[in-house]
């Protein structure tokens, strides 16, 4: 999850565009990616996700990390957590509208590697409320926003967390990595 320094995942109007992403960032993460085979996402994650990823590496100035996450999205279990798209039917992606809790910790207890979460900040609180994330993987970049959608909202309860590892980017950008205690 990339956010601002004072928290913010995106502006008032879901704006991204001071999030900095360069081929240093995408290294780093795509190992991380790469060790996942299942992607958890929100709707609006999801849809924008969908909306690029599918056909980026057929572009014709597709670089290294398009071609890589490209490929990589397009072989990945997709869990998509949405009220919106109850019943819908898409190849390789599994929508879950309710009982959320039970479906995910079924995955989670289910063959396979790991489940990766990207960005979806809603559904990232419905699954910290149901103490289902195990681990954060935060980039923190250098600006301060003063306003937007926040990251962490309506936490009910503490969680203790013990940092894995930080790793600084020669953009100024910070990699937390966390488990919880």
């Amino acid at each position: 999850m990339h956010v601002s320094l004072d928290g913010f995942v995106a502006g008032l109007n879901g704006e991204m565009d001071w999030i900095i992403v360069d081929e240093e960032i995408f290294d780093y993460a795509g190992y991380r990616t790469n060790s996942a085979d299942t992607a958890l996402y929100g709707r609006v994650t999801y849809d924008m996700m969908d909306a690029y990823w599918p056909t980026a590496a057929d572009k014709p100035n597709a670089g290294k990390h398009d071609i890589e996450h490209s490929t990589w999205y397009m072989k990945v279990e997709k869990v998509v957590l949405s009220r919106s798209m109850k019943g819908k039917k898409l190849p390789n992606t599994l929508i879950v509208s309710d009982n959320i809790a039970e479906e995910v910790n079924r995955l989670k207890s289910g063959v396979g590697e790991e489940i990766i979460m990207f960005g979806s900040p809603s559904a990232t609180n419905v699954l910290i409320q149901e103490n289902l994330v195990d681990e954060f993987w935060i980039f923190v970049n250098p600006i301060l926003l003063g306003q937007g959608i926040p990251f962490f909202k309506d936490l009910k309860q503490k969680m203790k967390l013990e940092l894995i590892k930080s790793h600084a980017f020669s953009s100024g950008v910070v990699c937390l990595h966390y488990k919880k205690i």
